[in-house]
């Protein structure tokens, strides 16, 4: 797996612009009015992996599989969405499906390009979002009281703890704060999920600049990493008028256009390890003449469940799982060497699998 992100925003941040970068595809229509984007757009991209292509020359692998990354790019909303205003209810509802949110801000300043709330502001426009975010959890969440309660008085012990989360996340979100910020146990994460609430999503705030500002950013885009500092949560600088000037090069052109206005790598790039470290990330290996392979998995996942994300019958029937790190496979030149370097380890069910590990599973049928 990848993971499915939204993009976000007011209208006229760039939104479209840098969706239609990151997946090379004129898919949304981008234009300077509100909701050129009536349905959300769905692209999928393969997530940039040096690595890879280095274990893939190494072991002569015949083709080259890399991970996905899906990005839903959601119609701009407006103050007054969680009340149905400029389609707001239909755009909520798409943003319950995704993993993380990225949230693109208007960093720059145009006088070309209007601006909805009439001013450059990027903190004042994800206070807005943020809002219309809160009030439609507050509204979900609210409607819910009266049935749980009359469950909880009952005896359902199921309901008693939904109850008791729910609590917590109202009293959050009556004091202007999203639901990401409940404090709960591991053992209540799953009925957490369950909840669906908007503002219980990870935010990976991408600041859009002009051209200029794309290696170091600037003043606007400065306040949102401080804003982002302050949740715990991710930001990044990208110029969606850049990236789309990258995402139209042939791939050989691609690098020298980089190095004449000084950037070592496109934005997406940026924005991927971005979202990887918001979702807690990893990605391992699997490699061989046929095909060399990215799977992408949470930090912490253990060998059978990491082989249950090529195939359930590889997580049923695990045995153990024959493992290099990425540096010893790289170092000694492929599988051979380091099995005769006594770096290919046996690990078994309780091993948890590390960034980078080349991995081949080993299981009964």
């Amino acid at each position: 797996m990848g993971f499915k992100c939204g993009i976000v925003g007011l209208p006229n941040v760039g939104k479209s612009t840098l969706f239609n970068a990151l997946t090379q595809t004129a898919a949304a229509q981008a234009a300077n009015y509100p909701f050129c984007t009536i349905e959300p757009n769905v692209g999928e991209v393969a997530v940039p992996d040096p690595r890879l292509n280095k274990l893939a020359e190494i072991a002569g692998s015949a083709q080259i599989i890399p991970t996905r990354l899906t990005f839903v790019d959601i119609a701009g909303l407006v103050r007054g969405a969680s009340k149905g205003e400029g389609l707001g209810n239909q755009f909520l509802a798409n943003i319950r499906e995704v993993d993380a949110i990225a949230h693109v801000v208007r960093c720059f300043e145009d006088s070309d390009v209007t601006h909805v709330e009439g001013r450059v502001d990027p903190i004042a426009d994800i206070e807005t979002i943020e809002t219309e975010l809160m009030l439609a959890d507050l509204e979900s969440l609210e409607k819910r009281v009266t049935a749980l309660e009359k469950k909880a008085r009952g005896g359902d012990k199921e309901a008693k703890e939904t109850l008791d989360l729910v609590s917590r996340a109202l009293t959050l979100l009556r004091d202007g704060k999203p639901a990401r910020l409940v404090e709960r146990k591991p053992e209540e994460e799953r009925a957490f999920s369950m909840l669906g609430l908007l503002t219980s999503k990870p935010v990976l705030y991408v600041c859009n600049v002009d051209e200029a500002s794309a290696r170091d950013g600037n003043v606007f885009s400065a306040r949102v990493f401080a804003r982002a500092a302050e949740e715990e949560a991710k930001a990044v600088v990208v110029s969606a008028k850049i990236e789309s000037e990258i995402a139209v090069l042939p791939e050989e052109e691609q690098a020298e256009y980089l190095a004449a206005i000084d950037l070592e790598e496109p934005g997406l790039n940026r924005v991927i390890r971005a979202g990887y470290e918001l979702l807690g990330l990893i990605t391992y290996f699997t490699v061989g003449p046929k095909e060399a392979r990215a799977w992408t998995i949470t930090r912490g996942t253990k060998a059978p469940q990491a082989a249950g994300v090529i195939h359930s019958d590889f997580e049923k029937g695990f045995i153990r799982a024959e493992t290099i790190a990425y540096d010893d496979y790289v170092a000694l030149k492929g599988e051979a060497g380091a099995r005769d370097a006594g770096k290919l380890r046996l690990e078994g069910k309780d091993y948890e699998v590390a960034d980078g590990d080349v991995l081949h599973f080993r299981f009964a049928t």
